[in-house]
């Protein structure tokens, strides 16, 4: 029989009242043996909806016969998604060919650019994707993405009006079960399924990472109010995947407010970390760690884990590691840092004049980069490309085939030495110890002067801190703060410390 905290009590005595409930989960503070409890206590019938199907094969060994554990994809394709069998299983093509194929075969000129028919085709299916995740009933001008160097107002409006009359058609063509131009996701028969207003039948619905609930899933999740008890269950300071258009739901959500707080993963000394970070981030709980637990924070020398802030930054430490004759895995594998290798290797080659319709990288990011030396004017000398200044620097500085190379070393994380990982990627993962990497920058300085005449930084930002506090619970036993190391002396951080600066000594 499993002792339950006082947390975990008062979760199950809301949950037989029968209202809806939210319940904000740290790191670590045991959500799914809370969610299991409450399932085993009842009779009634549950359904568990997880963030993947990794999550959901797991839940379904410890969750009750009475509850079914599925992913919100399973549960549309069971109701719609199988009639689109036949086009799921259809070969990959280039967006290009698909472009042509709906008639999009020609380039536009948008201001000083000339925007070809391969990048309006990739904008086309990013449109839709968007749309995808959106709770929007129909395509709007909002669901077309900007492209980089086209940031201008008008540049933009310019763009949509030429690429939204395609992904309509795009959308149109999605409707057909039987064949089509365009290659059919699983996000399009989710969304098919949302915009028929679907009734999921149980007694009782629990939603796993709410946080990073998508707005088509939550606007399913919240129609089943009338009928279903509602069990939201994430943690809003983990919310970190607005840029792709999830957002937390749970700060908006009509239900009966709890907390789990009591991290099962660290001790003391770590929750006042991660404390630090959920007060800048002025998130709803704060974390208390096992007495029993001992975790020390301080330099590691060998950890089994490297965390950094962009896919740059992971390869950057993959690079490094493998130089000092380590063995190393990369979490979610090297395909997209060779994508971004090989299109600036395209890039560096001048594909733009080898091809007889002026083809650059096809790469979104890289697109309408004329050659590798315009990018590098542009990430140093324009704000709107600082991000892309790692990339270039670190292509400078090892070249595109030491990076192709590194790839092609990594080794499977049952045997590797350390693992890197971004650290959206290490969401729901834990490792003993964890190194943070170099790649989080500090706020900027203002023009501002504290008494000691010292510039006073900028206030760290909500995202930045939602980031590093799901960085710094990676660890279990060791964490070394490494690139987050500033915040013992930026003012945010002096202000929610519980033990200063000595924490940096192990």
């Amino acid at each position: 029989m499993t002792t339950l905290t006082d947390e975990q009590t008062a979760a199950a005595d809301a949950f037989h009242t029968g209202h809806h409930l939210v319940i904000q989960a740290g790191a670590g503070t045991g959500k799914t043996t809370t969610l299991v409890q409450l399932a085993a206590s009842t009779e009634r019938r549950g359904r568990y909806l997880a963030f993947n199907k990794v999550i959901a094969r797991d839940a379904a060994a410890r969750f009750p016969h009475t509850v079914r554990c599925t992913t919100a994809h399973a549960t549309a394709y069971a109701a719609v998604g199988h009639r689109y069998a036949s086009r799921l299983n259809s070969p990959r093509q280039p967006a290009w060919r698909i472009g042509e194929g709906l008639g999009l075969n020609r380039s536009v000129r948008i201001g000083d650019h000339t925007i070809s028919h391969r990048t309006l085709s990739h904008t086309m299916l990013r449109t839709v994707a968007r749309f995808c995740h959106s709770a929007d009933r129909v395509l709007s001008d909002h669901h077309v993405p900007p492209l980089r160097r086209l940031e201008s107002q008008s540049s933009h409006s310019e763009l949509v009006g030429f690429v939204l009359p395609f992904a309509a058609q795009a959308w149109s063509d999605l409707q057909n079960t039987e064949k089509g131009v365009v290659r059919f996701e699983h996000d399009h028969y989710l969304k098919i399924w949302s915009l028929r207003h679907p009734r999921i039948e149980a007694d009782f619905l629990m939603l796993d990472e709410a946080q990073d609930t998508n707005p088509v899933l939550e606007q399913v999740f919240a129609s089943q109010r009338d009928h279903a008890q509602l069990v939201m269950v994430g943690d809003s300071a983990q919310a970190i995947y607005g840029w792709r258009g999830a957002r937390d739901v749970m700060s908006r959500f009509d239900g009966v407010p709890l907390t789990l707080t009591r991290s099962f993963r660290f001790g003391p000394h770590l929750a006042d970390q991660a404390n630090r970070w959920l007060a800048i981030a002025d998130a709803p709980i704060r974390l208390s760690g096992t007495d029993t637990i001992t975790t020390d924070i301080g330099t590691v020398t060998h950890p089994k884990a490297v965390l950094s802030r962009t896919n740059v930054g992971a390869m950057a430490e993959v690079m490094r590691l493998l130089a000092e004759n380590h063995s190393v895995a990369l979490v979610g594998g090297g395909q997209t840092l060779r994508a971004l290798a090989l299109a600036a290797r395209d890039l560096k080659e001048g594909r733009r004049t080898a091809h007889p319709e002026g083809r650059r990288t096809a790469h979104p990011e890289l697109v309408l980069f004329a050659s590798w030396g315009d990018l590098q004017d542009y990430a140093a000398y324009d704000p709107a490309g600082k991000d892309l200044q790692p990339l270039v620097d670190l292509i400078d500085q090892h070249g595109t085939e030491a990076i192709l190379n590194a790839v092609d070393r990594l080794s499977d994380e049952s045997c590797a030495d350390v693992t890197v990982s971004t650290a959206h990627k290490a969401k729901g993962r834990e490792w003993s110890s964890v190194r943070i990497a170099d790649d989080f920058p500090p706020p900027k300085d203002t023009d501002e002067l504290d008494d000691q005449g010292h510039p006073i930084p900028e206030p760290v930002r909500d995202a930045d801190a939602r980031l590093a506090y799901v960085a710094v619970t990676r660890a279990r036993l060791q964490l070394d703060l490494g690139g987050l190391s500033w915040i013992d002396d930026h003012p945010g951080g002096r202000q929610h410390s519980s033990h200063g600066c000595d924490e940096r000594e192990v």
